[in-house]
């Protein structure tokens, strides 16, 4: 049985009251009374207008629905334009405006850079994508198939000096392309010192040379004869060259170079939401304890790693000699934002004056603000924000009026915590439908705290799919990027971003590479990202990061920048045409087939670690075998289809259990050699991640936008329940 504290009118967790007061506000300038007032008034003002919210967005899904209905056979893109104002879906565009925010960190507002997302819920990925700031080129590219393994250049388990040598030829055309040398080239260097402020570099035959620009070459450690460490910029990104002579490396390198770092995760988001399973207070807490320990800077893991045991904590800064014989400190750490939980879903850890179940962005707000006071006054090891500054990325927003709900529940969090207003910054994700046609009146909603929107194609195509659920059939999920919508919304969103004024104060981020063994295609492919204007973008690892970061040294996104604001921009009509599919009669069996199996067996590839394994983000392999970076985006997308295919008689019902059986079978293989891992083919009724699937199948088109987590909350609290009552 729960035990619940009274907290003023609310009922909270006895465990979460023990985790806020003898944990959380050990330290701070903050009384318990205070802050559990303080929620309790926000919970009580904001949590009806929360929920009238989400009353709305069913309201509206049913309006669009049945027109949707009735016009099937009949699309006319102006005629459903006006529809879509007539009820409010589309609201009309107000006058230009440039966002105000303030207080903004470089590695927001003035550096173009990776990103990192990794779940709260695990502290070893939570301080490894912390810590991603800075990266070794070397290791990224040994590691990864940038490097081709021909011509006896193989991985190997003991040093290939061969591989070796291939890693260090391409950190010298790295370092020739971006800081190239008057005369001679990196790749000729022996020697590295320092002549009245300037970097010499010594070719093998004797001769010395400059680096052209002379202002890329800032700091160094060690003595101006006897180089430790090199600093140079370039597009505003730090690259150390590092130097030893007695290392593995160094010792066999003309000019001792042990390895190139580069300045990598500029910024990382640890996730409250889709990477992460938190259903009860007992997960809850364990996510906000880690966010604790990031904020405090005293969080660390220890790690097993064959049989040799290591302690990881967060990384020190990085401090240089500059040229004028002063210091230069550079954060050790990427700037750490938090991504709560959106406007749908609530948690039993704490009950409102009715009995109900707060609304879990309202906790996360709140909570999550709290921990970040202990950055904000200073008490921490490790500072955060240098300007003073809690970062939030709020997901899942469906236009205007929720975002502006947003900002009204962050005044109020500011206001029970003594913050300045806009303290709080906000990161608004592009990724539900409505919020993209109305991007430019959902960011005036929070022009004075917005300092991200990003787009991201899972969920958007999640959305997408559900909103014209009953118009028609979709086209095939590996069509879906080809439709004129995709590029029109991705776009359009760098459009009207740039249009607000975000160059220079805010970010503008891109999605996912999903496929963290596929680096050498990341490399090819993900440069479209800043070439996109996009001065951020997701990358699945601390390597990924290293190896994305070259793309920003590749691509001067600013100026990038500057060029597509002159361009037209991207049209509404694209973004709102629907992917239908055309003639699905001329859809052959093995086609179907195919793309059923496909959705099927990615959906019970994650599903059944969600539910039976508490993971809500690991690299699942799919049904060729290759590991994909999966979340609940992924899940939402590959359910909202097979569903779709069901409404319009393209896919049977008993098409799909028979594919989702035949597909469980293929799952529990690829788990196999997990202890922890219960088969579902050995009894599909007694397996709750099974029915967790069959019902976000054939329960989708009535889930709320097509969302996953209100069954896979069910289902994840069922499975700790039998759990407990096993213990017991």
């Amino acid at each position: 049985m729960t035990l619940y504290q009274q907290k003023h009118s609310l009922k909270v967790n006895a465990d979460l009251v023990n985790f806020i007061e003898e944990e959380v506000l050990l330290g701070l300038n903050l009384s318990a009374d205070t802050f559990w007032k303080s929620l309790s008034t926000i919970t009580d003002e904001l949590g009806p207008e929360n929920r009238a919210l989400l009353v709305k967005r069913i309201e509206l899904q049913k309006k669009i629905d049945d027109w949707n209905i009735a016009h099937q056979e009949h699309f006319d893109i102006a005629e459903y334009k006006e529809f879509l104002f007539a009820i409010g879906y589309l609201i009309p565009e107000g006058e230009d405006f440039l966002i105000t925010t303030s207080n903004v960190d470089t590695e927001v507002s003035s550096q173009a850079g990776p990103q990192l997302v990794v779940p709260a819920a695990n502290a070893r990925f939570a301080l490894n994508a912390a810590n991603a700031r800075w990266g070794s080129l070397y290791d990224a590219l040994y590691g990864t198939d940038v490097i081709s393994d021909e011509n006896g250049a193989e991985k190997t388990a003991t040093h290939n000096p061969i591989r070796a040598k291939k890693v260090i030829a391409y950190g010298r055309e790295f370092l020739d392309k971006h800081f190239p040398l008057v005369t001679g080239s990196h790749q000729q260097s022996c020697a590295y010192t320092i002549d009245n402020k300037k970097l010499v570099v010594t070719l093998v035959d004797g001769r010395t040379s400059l680096l052209k620009n002379a202002e890329q070459f800032i700091g160094f450690q060690g003595d101006k004869n006897k180089l430790s460490s090199i600093l140079l910029n370039h597009h505003d990104l730090r690259v150390a060259i590092e130097i030893d002579a007695n290392s593995a490396i160094g010792k066999t390198d003309a000019a001792h170079i042990k390895d190139i770092t580069l300045e990598s995760a500029l910024t990382t988001i640890q996730d409250f939401e889709d990477s992460v399973v938190a259903v009860d207070a007992k997960e809850k807490i364990h996510v906000y304890r880690n966010w604790l320990g990031l904020m405090k800077g005293d969080l660390s893991e220890t790690i097993n790693k064959a049989g040799k045991i290591t302690q990881r904590v967060l990384k020190t800064d990085k401090i240089y000699q500059d040229l004028n014989g002063g210091t230069l400190s550079l954060p050790g750490r990427s700037l750490l934002f938090c991504r709560n939980v959106g406007h749908l879903m609530t948690n039993a850890a704490i009950l409102d004056k009715e009995g109900l179940e707060i609304q879990e962005g309202i906790m996360d707000a709140m909570i999550s603000t709290l921990i970040a006071l202990h950055d904000l006054q200073k008490n921490n090891i490790h500072r955060n924000s240098i300007k003073g500054s809690v970062y939030i990325v709020k997901p899942k927003m469906h236009g205007p009026d929720e975002v502006a709900f947003a900002n009204k529940l962050f005044n109020a969090v500011e206001d029970g915590l003594n913050l300045a207003r806009d303290t709080i910054k906000i990161g608004v994700m592009d990724e539900e439908r409505r919020t993209t046609v109305n991007l430019k009146e959902c960011i005036r909603a929070v022009k004075s705290r917005v300092v991200f929107i990003n787009t991201g194609f899972l969920d958007r195509t999640g959305d997408e799919i559900h909103t014209s659920m009953l118009l028609g059939p979709m086209v095939p999920k590996g069509e879906m990027k080809a439709q004129p919508w995709i590029k029109a919304y991705e776009d359009c969103n760098v459009d009207i971003g740039l249009a607000c004024g975000f160059s220079g104060k805010a970010q503008i981020g891109k999605g996912m590479w999903a496929i963290p063994d596929e680096m050498a295609n990341m490399m090819k492919m993900k440069v479209a990202h800043p070439l996109s204007g996009a001065n951020t973008a997701w990358v699945p690892s601390p390597t990924g990061a290293t190896l994305h970061a070259m793309h920003y040294h590749q691509v001067d996104v600013f100026e990038v920048q500057e060029n597509i604001a002159k361009r037209p921009r991207a049209s509404l009509d694209d973004i709102l045409t629907v992917p239908l599919l055309n003639n699905p009669e001329q859809l052959s069996k093995d086609t179907i087939e195919k793309e059923l199996n496909n959705n099927a067996q990615g959906l019970l590839g994650y599903v059944v670690r969600w539910v039976d394994l508490g993971m809500g983000a690991s690299k699942v392999p799919d049904i060729n075998n290759v590991g994909l970076m999966e979340d609940r985006a992924t899940l939402r997308i590959s359910s909202q289809h097979i569903c779709n295919w069901l409404a319009h008689g393209i896919l049977s019902e008993s098409q799909v259990r028979s594919s989702l059986e035949k597909m469980a079978v293929v799952v529990d293989h690829q788990n196999a050699h997990d202890p922890l891992y219960q088969a579902m083919s050995a009894d599909f009724a007694s397996s709750l991640a099974f029915q967790a699937a069959l019902d976000l199948v054939f329960k989708g088109k009535t889930q709320p936008n097509g969302y996953t987590e209100p069954l896979l909350h069910a289902y994840r609290k069922e499975f700790n329940e039998a759990q407990t009552t096993r213990k017991n």
